[in-house]
Protein backbone atom coordinates (compact mmCIF):
# COMPACT_ATOMS: atom_id res chain seq x y z
CA UNK A 1 0.00 0.00 0.00
CA UNK A 2 1.02 3.24 -1.17
CA UNK A 3 1.29 5.80 2.14
CA UNK A 4 1.46 9.39 0.99
CA UNK A 5 2.43 11.34 4.45
CA UNK A 6 3.41 15.38 4.88
CA UNK A 7 6.01 15.85 7.52
CA UNK A 8 5.47 19.09 9.35
CA UNK A 9 8.55 18.52 12.59
CA UNK A 10 8.05 22.47 13.52
CA UNK A 11 9.54 24.29 16.64
CA UNK A 12 11.74 22.90 19.62
CA UNK A 13 11.98 19.22 19.96
CA UNK A 14 9.28 18.71 17.00
CA UNK A 15 12.09 17.64 14.14
CA UNK A 16 13.71 15.66 17.24
CA UNK A 17 10.57 13.67 17.98
CA UNK A 18 9.08 13.72 14.64
CA UNK A 19 12.36 12.04 12.97
CA UNK A 20 11.93 9.00 15.75
CA UNK A 21 8.44 8.66 14.81
CA UNK A 22 9.85 8.25 10.82
CA UNK A 23 11.68 5.88 11.79
CA UNK A 24 9.15 3.47 13.48
CA UNK A 25 6.75 4.48 10.36
CA UNK A 26 9.82 3.31 8.20
CA UNK A 27 10.27 -0.11 9.52
CA UNK A 28 6.26 -0.84 9.51
CA UNK A 29 6.18 -0.50 6.23
CA UNK A 30 9.02 -2.78 5.86
CA UNK A 31 7.65 -5.39 7.88
CA UNK A 32 4.45 -5.05 6.21
CA UNK A 33 5.26 -4.37 2.84
CA UNK A 34 4.19 -0.68 2.23
CA UNK A 35 5.42 2.14 0.39
CA UNK A 36 5.68 5.81 2.47
CA UNK A 37 6.07 8.43 0.24
CA UNK A 38 7.45 12.12 2.69
CA UNK A 39 6.88 15.53 2.06
CA UNK A 40 8.33 18.05 4.41
CA UNK A 41 7.34 21.48 5.05
CA UNK A 42 7.31 24.55 7.13
CA UNK A 43 5.55 25.23 9.96
CA UNK A 44 5.40 27.46 12.79
CA UNK A 45 8.28 29.65 13.82
CA UNK A 46 10.33 27.69 11.16
CA UNK A 47 8.09 29.04 8.84
CA UNK A 48 8.08 32.68 10.07
CA UNK A 49 11.78 32.42 9.57
CA UNK A 50 11.86 31.23 6.33
CA UNK A 51 8.36 32.92 4.52
CA UNK A 52 6.72 35.26 7.65
CA UNK A 53 3.82 33.05 7.49
CA UNK A 54 3.35 30.50 10.29
CA UNK A 55 1.56 28.37 7.84
CA UNK A 56 2.22 29.26 4.25
CA UNK A 57 0.18 28.06 1.56
CA UNK A 58 3.22 25.88 0.02
CA UNK A 59 2.69 23.53 3.45
CA UNK A 60 -1.16 23.81 3.23
CA UNK A 61 -0.76 22.49 -0.47
CA UNK A 62 1.29 19.80 0.77
CA UNK A 63 -1.01 18.57 3.66
CA UNK A 64 -4.38 19.04 1.47
CA UNK A 65 -2.32 16.47 -1.34
CA UNK A 66 -1.56 14.20 1.32
CA UNK A 67 -3.30 11.08 3.12
CA UNK A 68 -1.82 11.96 6.78
CA UNK A 69 0.06 14.79 8.37
CA UNK A 70 2.93 13.81 11.25
CA UNK A 71 3.12 16.80 13.00
CA UNK A 72 5.33 17.68 15.84
CA UNK A 73 5.46 21.36 17.70
CA UNK A 74 4.77 24.52 17.30
CA UNK A 75 6.27 27.53 19.48
CA UNK A 76 9.12 29.75 20.46
CA UNK A 77 10.34 31.92 23.44
CA UNK A 78 10.88 34.51 21.58
CA UNK A 79 6.95 34.76 20.15
CA UNK A 80 6.04 33.89 23.72
CA UNK A 81 8.10 36.65 25.64
CA UNK A 82 6.74 39.19 23.32
CA UNK A 83 2.96 39.83 24.09
CA UNK A 84 3.01 42.62 20.94
CA UNK A 85 4.58 40.18 18.66
CA UNK A 86 2.18 40.97 15.59
CA UNK A 87 2.48 37.21 13.85
CA UNK A 88 3.07 34.03 16.44
CA UNK A 89 3.34 30.45 15.52
CA UNK A 90 0.61 29.15 17.29
CA UNK A 91 -1.71 31.72 14.21
CA UNK A 92 -0.23 29.23 11.89
CA UNK A 93 -1.47 25.64 14.22
CA UNK A 94 -4.81 27.57 14.45
CA UNK A 95 -4.91 28.33 10.77
CA UNK A 96 -3.85 24.44 9.61
CA UNK A 97 -6.93 23.58 11.82
CA UNK A 98 -9.33 26.05 9.89
CA UNK A 99 -8.35 24.83 6.64
CA UNK A 100 -7.60 21.51 6.70
CA UNK A 101 -11.64 21.25 8.51
CA UNK A 102 -10.06 19.38 11.71
CA UNK A 103 -12.78 20.14 13.77
CA UNK A 104 -12.29 16.85 15.69
CA UNK A 105 -9.41 16.19 18.66
CA UNK A 106 -9.14 12.53 19.71
CA UNK A 107 -6.78 11.81 22.77
CA UNK A 108 -6.84 8.60 24.08
CA UNK A 109 -5.60 8.22 27.89
CA UNK A 110 -4.34 4.96 28.46
CA UNK A 111 -1.94 3.40 31.02
CA UNK A 112 0.64 0.81 30.25
CA UNK A 113 1.21 -1.92 32.90
CA UNK A 114 4.84 -2.05 33.02
CA UNK A 115 4.55 1.92 34.15
CA UNK A 116 2.01 2.09 36.22
CA UNK A 117 4.68 2.82 39.21
CA UNK A 118 5.64 6.31 37.23
CA UNK A 119 2.27 7.63 37.65
CA UNK A 120 1.95 10.38 41.07
CA UNK A 121 -1.23 8.70 41.61
CA UNK A 122 -1.81 5.53 43.27
CA UNK A 123 -1.60 2.33 41.53
CA UNK A 124 -5.19 1.00 42.40
CA UNK A 125 -6.41 4.59 40.79
CA UNK A 126 -5.03 4.10 37.35
CA UNK A 127 -4.41 0.32 36.42
CA UNK A 128 -6.60 -0.11 34.29
CA UNK A 129 -8.05 3.71 33.26
CA UNK A 130 -8.42 4.02 29.51
CA UNK A 131 -10.86 6.56 27.81
CA UNK A 132 -10.86 8.66 25.07
CA UNK A 133 -11.61 12.83 25.38
CA UNK A 134 -12.85 13.96 21.69
CA UNK A 135 -12.00 17.63 22.04
CA UNK A 136 -13.68 20.14 19.27
CA UNK A 137 -10.89 22.22 17.17
CA UNK A 138 -12.57 24.90 15.24
CA UNK A 139 -14.48 26.83 17.31
CA UNK A 140 -15.02 28.76 21.40
CA UNK A 141 -12.59 31.06 22.51
CA UNK A 142 -9.55 30.65 20.16
CA UNK A 143 -11.28 31.16 17.40
CA UNK A 144 -13.97 33.64 18.94
CA UNK A 145 -14.32 36.92 16.98
CA UNK A 146 -14.03 39.95 18.19
CA UNK A 147 -10.84 39.46 19.91
CA UNK A 148 -8.02 42.26 20.69
CA UNK A 149 -7.09 45.18 23.00
CA UNK A 150 -8.64 48.31 23.43
CA UNK A 151 -6.64 51.61 22.23
CA UNK A 152 -5.58 52.36 25.95
CA UNK A 153 -4.33 49.07 25.90
CA UNK A 154 -5.82 48.58 29.60
CA UNK A 155 -8.48 46.00 28.37
CA UNK A 156 -7.99 42.85 26.24
CA UNK A 157 -11.38 41.40 25.50
CA UNK A 158 -11.62 37.28 23.56
CA UNK A 159 -14.94 36.19 22.70
CA UNK A 160 -16.47 32.69 23.09
CA UNK A 161 -18.53 31.49 19.60
CA UNK A 162 -20.37 28.05 19.01
CA UNK A 163 -22.90 27.37 16.18
CA UNK A 164 -25.09 24.79 16.48
CA UNK A 165 -23.60 22.54 13.47
CA UNK A 166 -20.46 22.68 15.05
CA UNK A 167 -21.75 21.30 17.92
CA UNK A 168 -23.85 18.31 16.61
CA UNK A 169 -21.27 17.49 14.22
CA UNK A 170 -18.44 16.77 17.15
CA UNK A 171 -21.03 15.51 18.87
CA UNK A 172 -22.36 12.61 16.84
CA UNK A 173 -18.56 11.54 16.55
CA UNK A 174 -18.27 11.33 20.14
CA UNK A 175 -21.71 9.08 20.21
CA UNK A 176 -19.93 7.37 17.28
CA UNK A 177 -17.05 6.43 19.22
CA UNK A 178 -19.44 5.73 22.56
CA UNK A 179 -21.19 3.08 20.53
CA UNK A 180 -17.97 1.31 19.94
CA UNK A 181 -16.63 1.02 23.26
CA UNK A 182 -18.97 0.89 26.28
CA UNK A 183 -21.74 2.95 25.42
CA UNK A 184 -21.08 5.79 27.88
CA UNK A 185 -20.13 9.18 27.00
CA UNK A 186 -19.77 12.15 29.36
CA UNK A 187 -20.45 15.84 28.47
CA UNK A 188 -18.15 18.49 30.03
CA UNK A 189 -19.32 22.27 30.10
CA UNK A 190 -20.00 24.78 32.29
CA UNK A 191 -23.95 24.96 31.68
CA UNK A 192 -24.62 27.06 34.97
CA UNK A 193 -22.26 30.12 33.79
CA UNK A 194 -21.85 30.38 30.22
CA UNK A 195 -24.12 30.14 27.30
CA UNK A 196 -21.78 28.79 24.66
CA UNK A 197 -22.08 25.16 27.15
CA UNK A 198 -26.12 25.46 27.58
CA UNK A 199 -26.45 25.44 23.72
CA UNK A 200 -23.81 22.14 23.85
CA UNK A 201 -25.99 20.59 26.70
CA UNK A 202 -28.85 21.15 24.77
CA UNK A 203 -27.65 19.67 21.26
CA UNK A 204 -26.60 16.82 22.98
CA UNK A 205 -29.73 16.31 24.90
CA UNK A 206 -31.16 16.27 21.25
CA UNK A 207 -28.97 14.11 19.66
CA UNK A 208 -28.95 11.51 22.66
CA UNK A 209 -32.58 10.11 21.27
CA UNK A 210 -30.54 8.75 17.90
CA UNK A 211 -28.46 6.73 20.43
CA UNK A 212 -30.90 5.29 22.88
CA UNK A 213 -27.94 2.64 24.14
CA UNK A 214 -25.51 5.20 25.60
CA UNK A 215 -25.63 6.34 28.56
CA UNK A 216 -24.95 10.38 28.57
CA UNK A 217 -24.04 12.26 31.68
CA UNK A 218 -23.42 15.90 32.44
CA UNK A 219 -20.51 17.14 34.44
CA UNK A 220 -19.43 20.50 34.46
CA UNK A 221 -15.81 21.04 33.88
CA UNK A 222 -14.45 21.85 37.33
CA UNK A 223 -15.79 18.75 38.63
CA UNK A 224 -14.75 16.85 35.69
CA UNK A 225 -11.13 18.08 36.23
CA UNK A 226 -11.33 17.08 39.82
CA UNK A 227 -13.00 13.28 38.97
CA UNK A 228 -10.36 13.33 35.93
CA UNK A 229 -7.45 12.35 38.91
CA UNK A 230 -9.54 11.00 41.52
CA UNK A 231 -11.18 8.41 39.62
CA UNK A 232 -10.07 8.30 36.25
CA UNK A 233 -11.56 4.30 35.75
CA UNK A 234 -14.93 5.96 35.59
CA UNK A 235 -15.11 7.97 32.23
CA UNK A 236 -15.02 5.93 28.39
CA UNK A 237 -15.55 8.81 26.22
CA UNK A 238 -15.64 12.61 26.77
CA UNK A 239 -16.71 15.49 24.79
CA UNK A 240 -16.08 18.54 25.16
CA UNK A 241 -15.66 21.96 23.49
CA UNK A 242 -11.91 23.57 22.50
CA UNK A 243 -10.68 24.77 25.86
CA UNK A 244 -11.82 22.67 28.37
CA UNK A 245 -10.48 19.94 26.27
CA UNK A 246 -6.59 21.77 25.76
CA UNK A 247 -6.64 21.82 29.52
CA UNK A 248 -8.25 18.34 30.42
CA UNK A 249 -6.34 16.46 28.26
CA UNK A 250 -2.99 18.07 29.70
CA UNK A 251 -4.19 17.67 33.13
CA UNK A 252 -5.13 14.05 32.39
CA UNK A 253 -1.30 13.06 31.44
CA UNK A 254 -0.26 12.56 35.06
CA UNK A 255 -2.41 9.38 34.55
CA UNK A 256 0.14 7.72 32.30
CA UNK A 257 3.25 9.29 34.29
CA UNK A 258 4.30 11.53 31.44
CA UNK A 259 3.27 13.92 28.81
CA UNK A 260 5.37 13.02 26.46
CA UNK A 261 3.37 9.73 26.25
CA UNK A 262 0.26 11.13 24.76
CA UNK A 263 -0.85 11.07 20.89
CA UNK A 264 -3.56 12.68 18.97
CA UNK A 265 -5.63 12.42 16.13
CA UNK A 266 -6.99 15.69 14.74
CA UNK A 267 -9.55 14.33 12.00
CA UNK A 268 -12.22 16.37 10.15
CA UNK A 269 -13.29 17.87 6.43
CA UNK A 270 -10.09 16.85 4.50
CA UNK A 271 -6.49 15.97 5.54
CA UNK A 272 -5.72 14.52 9.38
CA UNK A 273 -2.95 15.55 11.38
CA UNK A 274 -1.18 13.18 13.96
CA UNK A 275 0.77 15.19 16.64
CA UNK A 276 1.97 14.40 20.11
CA UNK A 277 -0.27 16.54 22.89
CA UNK A 278 2.95 18.37 24.36
CA UNK A 279 4.45 21.73 23.24
CA UNK A 280 8.38 22.54 21.64
CA UNK A 281 9.48 22.20 24.97
CA UNK A 282 12.61 24.62 23.81
CA UNK A 283 14.92 24.18 26.96
CA UNK A 284 15.42 20.24 25.24
CA UNK A 285 15.26 21.57 21.78
CA UNK A 286 18.97 20.00 20.17
CA UNK A 287 19.70 18.17 23.55
CA UNK A 288 18.42 14.44 22.57
CA UNK A 289 16.43 13.96 25.61
CA UNK A 290 13.09 14.52 24.92
CA UNK A 291 10.08 11.77 25.11
CA UNK A 292 9.91 10.25 21.00
CA UNK A 293 6.89 8.18 21.96
CA UNK A 294 4.28 10.52 21.74
CA UNK A 295 5.01 10.99 18.78
CA UNK A 296 5.38 7.11 17.93
CA UNK A 297 2.05 6.71 19.23
CA UNK A 298 0.54 9.36 16.99
CA UNK A 299 2.35 8.03 13.94
CA UNK A 300 0.21 4.72 15.86
CA UNK A 301 -2.97 6.26 15.07
CA UNK A 302 -2.17 7.68 12.10
CA UNK A 303 -1.84 3.66 10.95
CA UNK A 304 -5.47 3.10 13.08
CA UNK A 305 -7.59 6.50 11.33
CA UNK A 306 -5.88 7.36 8.25
CA UNK A 307 -5.21 4.10 6.18
CA UNK A 308 -7.42 1.65 7.95
CA UNK A 309 -4.41 -0.31 9.26
CA UNK A 310 -5.19 -2.16 12.74
CA UNK A 311 -2.04 -4.09 12.84
CA UNK A 312 0.60 -1.89 12.26
CA UNK A 313 -0.76 0.05 14.69
CA UNK A 314 -0.73 -2.37 17.48
CA UNK A 315 2.50 -3.64 16.29
CA UNK A 316 3.79 -0.02 17.14
CA UNK A 317 2.40 -0.27 20.56
CA UNK A 318 3.92 -3.47 21.24
CA UNK A 319 7.12 -2.00 20.14
CA UNK A 320 6.39 1.00 22.86
CA UNK A 321 5.86 -1.57 25.47
CA UNK A 322 8.74 -3.44 24.56
CA UNK A 323 10.94 -0.29 25.49
CA UNK A 324 9.21 0.06 29.17
CA UNK A 325 10.06 -3.61 29.48
CA UNK A 326 13.96 -3.36 28.47
CA UNK A 327 13.46 0.08 30.87
CA UNK A 328 14.86 2.22 26.82
CA UNK A 329 13.00 5.31 27.94
CA UNK A 330 13.59 9.06 28.39
CA UNK A 331 14.66 11.18 31.35
CA UNK A 332 10.65 12.28 31.96
CA UNK A 333 10.43 8.63 32.74
CA UNK A 334 13.79 7.80 34.05
CA UNK A 335 16.07 10.01 35.59
CA UNK A 336 18.82 8.08 36.72
CA UNK A 337 19.59 6.05 33.57
CA UNK A 338 17.76 7.59 30.79
CA UNK A 339 18.39 6.83 26.98
CA UNK A 340 18.48 9.54 24.44
CA UNK A 341 15.68 10.47 22.04
CA UNK A 342 17.35 8.56 19.10
CA UNK A 343 18.39 5.37 21.33
CA UNK A 344 14.62 4.98 21.79
CA UNK A 345 13.76 5.53 18.41
CA UNK A 346 16.62 2.97 17.49
CA UNK A 347 15.19 0.36 19.86
CA UNK A 348 11.58 0.67 18.95
CA UNK A 349 12.46 0.24 14.56
CA UNK A 350 15.14 -2.80 15.89
CA UNK A 351 12.01 -4.42 17.60
CA UNK A 352 9.72 -3.81 15.03
CA UNK A 353 12.38 -5.06 12.37
CA UNK A 354 13.15 -8.40 14.06
CA UNK A 355 9.71 -8.86 15.52
CA UNK A 356 8.17 -11.95 14.43
CA UNK A 357 4.35 -10.66 14.54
Amino acid sequence: MKLKITVLPGDGIGPEVIDQAVKVVDAVCRKKGHKPEYSHGLVGAAAIDESGDPYPEDTHRLCMESDAVLFGAIGHPRFDNDPKARVRPETGLLAMRKKLGLYANIRPIMTFPSLLHKSPLRKELVEGADFITIRELTGGIYFGRPQGRSEDGNTAYDTCVYHKYEIERICRLAFDFAMKRKKKLTMVDKANVLATSRLWRETVQQLSANYPEVEVEYMFVDNAAMQIIQWPKRFDVLVTENMFGDILTDEASVITGSLGLLPSASIGMHTSVFEPIHGSYPSAAGKNIANPLAAVLSAALMFEYAFNLQNEAWLIRQAVEASFLADIVTEDIDTMNPAKTSEVGDLLADWIDKSKI
